[in-house]
Order: structure tokens, then C-alpha cells, then sequence
């Protein structure tokens, strides 16, 4: 099984409820089981997507929202998430989260990001395109126009129902 970028919307309640079950078992299971409704799998996309932005002349700020959008912050303490055998992303970094004001400002830059004119800015020939992205973007089945817009669209969507239902996210590779 390959490893994937996930991402789960949650109240912070539901965050606090884990934490504190985490806190009470004898073996630390927190019990994390967001509703697959609010769980995204963005599979290889995030460093894609930042290349996208990087090679396609995205501002700063977008750039950036972006890559908070798959990095997350650590200001959140996600430790007990990250516990032996519960460990939720047992095989990448730490998990990371950001707060529901932090999703509210990602979404919002998110949207204004016009992912058209992104693509449009890559070479035509797709495996040029693929090779100007870089981490295997030349391999993708179809091109990496259709699946960055896909993964984007996703990515996009999602944060846009996280911040209008005042959620945070918790990101991780598993």
C-alpha cells in the first residue's frame, strides 16, 4: 500500500474528546475514527501542486496558503495521535493540524487561486509538463494536468465546507 497524504475535518471538540480518551486508556488509543465524509485522500498531490504554484508564477500568498494546506502548523498539540500502536501516520512526519481560523484563511486563498491559468502557464506536451513538475509528474497515467486539477479541486472544496463549518484539519501520511 503506497503511502498518501490524508486529511480529516473535525470539530475541536471531537480533537479534545480524543485527547482526553487518549489520556485515559490504559494503552493510549485516542479512538480516532473522523466520518469517512470528512476524510480526503490526496495521495502524491501535495508536492505537485506546489511545484504547480512554484513554475506557474502563483504569488506569495497563495504559494503559501497552499503549502499550509498540505504542510498544516504544529502549533496544535497532536502528540497523542502520533502514540505507538495508534500512531495514526506511522509512516511519515507527524501529524499536523490547523485551527478553524487558520482553515477559514487557507479556504479563502484557496479559492481565489485560479488553477486554470496555472496548467495553462506548463509546456503543452504533457510528459515536458510532467518533467517541468518534477517528483514523478512525467509517470502519471493521462497527464499531470487532469490529476492536479482533480487533487486541487478536492483540496479546494474541502477546506471550503471545513471553514463554513467552523472545523479545524488535521493532516497526515498514512
Amino acid at each position: 500500500m503506497a503511502v498518501t497524504q490524508q486529511l480529516a475535518r473535525i470539530p475541536a471538540v471531537y480533537l479534545a474528546a480524543c485527547r482526553q480518551t487518549a489520556s485515559a486508556s490504559p494503552d493510549g488509543d485516542p479512538r480516532w475514527d473522523p466520518p469517512a465524509s470528512d476524510v480526503l485522500d490526496l495521495d502524491w498531490a501535495p508536492a505537485l501542486l506546489a511545484r504547480l504554484g512554484e513554475v506557474s508564477g502563483l504569488d506569495e500568498a497563495r504559494l503559501d496558503a497552499l503549502r499550509q494546506a498540505t504542510d498544516g502548523d504544529t502549533a496544535l498539540d497532536l502528540g497523542f495521535l502520533n502514540t505507538h500502536p495508534h500512531a495514526i501516520g506511522p509512516f511519515g512526519p507527524v501529524p499536523t493540524a490547523l485551527s478553524s481560523a487558520q482553515v477559514a484563511r487557507v479556504s479563502e486563498l484557496l479559492d481565489q487561486i485560479d488553477m486554470h491559468s496555472l496548467l495553462a502557464a506548463l509546456p503543452t506536451d504533457e510528459r515536458e509538463a510532467g518533467y517541468l513538475i518534477g517528483h514523478g509528474a512525467d509517470h502519471i497515467i493521462g497527464g499531470p494536468r487532469e490529476y492536479l486539477l482533480k487533487h486541487f479541486n478536492a483540496l479546494r472544496d474541502f477546506y471550503l465546507d471545513a471553514a463554513k463549518r467552523h472545523l479545524l484539519i488535521v493532516l497526515w501520511w498514512d
